[in-house]
């Protein structure tokens, strides 16, 4: 590579000196008589100025480090500086001629000169870009090349046609054209490539070009539009790749290792979140916080977006190590131990002992409790599982932020504990339970916040589904009509933060996810946006509900009302009238039966009934919300009521 780079050096140390020579003997022909171009004593003078001049030249090259710029990668700012080295050269060639009175040529014929030196320098290494960059020079053909659309027709999209020019990837796109929107482009060019219409005509283009990828290169967009667009791209069957958000981009400036797949979020169209971080910042600051189930999806997000608010100390309690040690390393990697105390505590929150201690040492100011058991299925036939940790250790937490007077603690809940039709949602609702109980007779300050599924947390279908196409399929459905609320991770963490800064105590804070999706269509989604034809490439199986698996989930429970906060994404359900002493004997009777480990299912699924009145059979269930879809449209639109004003309708929704 050096002996390349040294030849490549001496090339160009030749060219230059061939333009200075023929420079200066093209400036004698135009401005000199040929009579005076024959004397002995020009030709004196114009082999001095040519001598003086190279030597001149080359010092200022290598001063400017001309020589050890790349060709391929110069732009408009060598350039200048190449015409500023001929500005230069000319001006120090001038001053040796008269304040050393040095036997040079004319002063018009140095200008004149040295204009030809600068246009003719910047004009070969131009050349020399273009061939190299556009592919001028003699390529093998590959047959594998795969017809490439670009969506949209701005700064991303020439950054991407520059890199396709200049980079090893060169050879692997046929870079067929452009969509943009605005109508004023089309028909015109970027960088050579030619806009060939809007969005609606990329089905229509596709088809004509036999396109294999399409880039959707719109990083500043609004949601609804990137959705539509995307929705367009996806029933063409072409593989698409995406460029993500403007403040991803300013972190990682190569344009093509931003693209990435498609994900399932940039298809549901929502806008993204606004908080008020001057009212989470003021619970945050300088104080001590907890977060249980740290390592978890919800957990651990909660973590990296509590340490923006500059926490005196954060505590990270999770009983999975590696879990615990990836969002630990993470934090430290990205220098936050610098900032605060970071301090991972491996146990579990059934441990009555190891939490009390942990809130005796560290005396936690805010407890976010996100440990749980969540898996629907799994605890279905694990139930005891399900109760020691989601009801006792929840009970242990709740108990302990009261001994240590612990501002205010926050339970994160589900939409699985709105009339619960399984183990894992009744141990939830009873966990709210515990939440609003224990509210009534502490100086702590009890809330919890439910909201539906997460994109790409553990247990989300989504994962599940990515891994079934990329094996081949089948994909795997419950059910062709079952619905489920999905929400961002990121956006849900931040609405928990947001909800904690209003928590007054007692309140069940409810989660707008917007619009309830099919989760057969989620698949058929997925596997469009990897290029693939469903029940063609990869088939869709329907596999039937799974225990307490229900069709539709809510939000809401049928005897809360809902109340606005001043955020629209956040509600606040009615108070419980459940006391603590009720609370106390529920949870004395649940203690006998997990105290049993031979405690049959069905014993057991009727005492959480009799101490969850919500919860009910699947069956019983999903009938009645079949034959009343109307009742669930109300509750699933909850959100419009309220926003709207209309209050006194809200109760009847619900």
């Amino acid at each position: 590579m050096k002996s390349l780079r040294k030849y490549r050096v001496i090339v160009l140390f030749i060219i230059d000196i061939i333009i200075v020579c023929l420079a200066h003997l093209i400036s004698a022909f135009l401005l000199e008589e040929t009579k005076t171009i024959l004397t002995e004593s020009y030709n004196f003078l114009l082999s001095n100025t040519i001598v003086g001049t190279v030597i001149v030249y080359e010092v200022i090259l290598n001063i400017f480090g001309a020589y050890r710029s790349i060709t391929r990668y110069e732009n408009g700012k060598d350039y200048i500086q190449y015409m500023m080295v001929a500005a230069m050269s000319g001006l120090i060639v001038f001053f040796l001629k008269y304040i050393f009175n040095l036997p040079l040529v004319s002063f018009k014929q140095i200008i004149l000169a040295n204009i030809l030196i600068g246009v003719a320098m910047v004009s070969y290494r131009v050349i020399i870009r273009f061939i190299l960059t556009a592919g001028i020079e003699i390529e093998k053909v590959n047959e594998d090349k795969k017809n490439l659309l670009i969506i949209g027709a701005g700064d991303a999209a020439n950054d991407i046609i520059k890199s396709l020019k200049t980079s090893t990837i060169r050879g692997k796109y046929n870079l067929i054209g452009l969509i943009d929107d605005n109508q004023n482009k089309i028909d015109y060019t970027i960088s050579g490539v030619k806009i060939l219409g809007d969005r609606y005509q990329i089905a229509e283009v596709c088809k004509k070009y036999d396109v294999d990828i399409i880039f959707f290169s719109i990083s500043n967009i609004s949601a609804q539009d990137k959705k539509e667009i995307l929705n367009i791209c996806q029933e063409t069957g072409v593989k698409l790749r995406v460029l993500p958000g403007t403040a991803d981009l300013i972190k990682n400036k190569n344009i093509m290792q931003n693209l990435r797949d498609v994900e399932i979020d940039d298809i549901l169209g929502r806008e993204p979140i606004e908080l008020d971080n001057s009212d989470i910042a003021e619970f945050i600051k300088d104080k001590t916080i907890l977060v249980t189930g740290g390592g978890g999806s919800i957990g651990s997000e909660l973590c990296r977006q509590i340490v923006k608010y500059e926490p005196k100390r954060l505590v990270i309690f999770d009983i999975y190590e590696n879990n615990l040690y990836n969002i630990e390393m993470e934090l430290r990697q990205k220098k936050y131990d610098e900032k605060m105390e970071i301090i991972p505590i491996v146990g579990s929150v059934r441990d009555k002992q190891r939490v009390d201690k942990i809130f005796k040492d560290y005396k936690p100011f805010l407890v976010f409790h996100a440990a749980a058991h969540k898996h629907v299925p799994l605890m279905q036939i694990n139930p005891l599982e399900a109760i020691k940790n989601n009801v006792f250790g929840t009970f242990n937490v709740a108990c302990c932020a009261d001994k240590y007077s612990t501002k205010r603690m926050i339970l994160i809940s589900t939409d699985k504990a709105v009339n619960p039709t399984n183990i894992m949602g009744a141990t939830k609702r009873l966990c709210e339970m515990i939440i609003q109980a224990k509210n009534k007779v502490s100086k702590t300050e009890y809330a919890a916040v439910r909201f539906g599924n997460v994109l790409g947390s553990n247990g989300s279908v989504v994962p599940l589904f990515k891994h079934q196409i990329a094996s081949g399929g089948p994909v795997t459905v419950t059910h062709r009509e079952i619905t489920r609320f999905f929400m961002t991770i990121p956006e849900a963490v931040g609405l928990v933060l947001q909800a904690m800064s209003y928590a007054k105590g007692g309140e069940i804070f409810v989660l707008d996810m917007g619009e309830p999706v099919k989760i057969y269509d989620l698949a058929v989604s997925l596997i469009k946006l990897s290029g693939l034809e469903p029940d063609v490439d990869i088939p869709i199986k329907i596999t039937g509900l799974r225990p307490g698996e229900k069709l539709y989930e809510e939000l809401l429970m049928s005897e809360e009302g809902l109340q606005k906060t001043s955020h629209n994404k956040i509600f606040i359900g009615e108070l419980s009238d459940i006391t603590y002493e009720e609370l106390q004997q529920k949870l004395d009777e649940l203690q006998k039966i997990v105290s049993d480990e031979d405690t049959p299912l069905e014993v057991m699924d009727e005492t959480m009934k009799k101490l969850v009145p919500t919860y009910h059979h699947p069956d019983e269930v999903n009938t009645k919300i079949k034959n009343s879809r109307e009742e669930i449209e109300k509750r699933n639109n909850i959100y419009e009521i309220v926003n709207e004003g209309n209050l006194e309708n809200t109760q009847g929704a619900t």
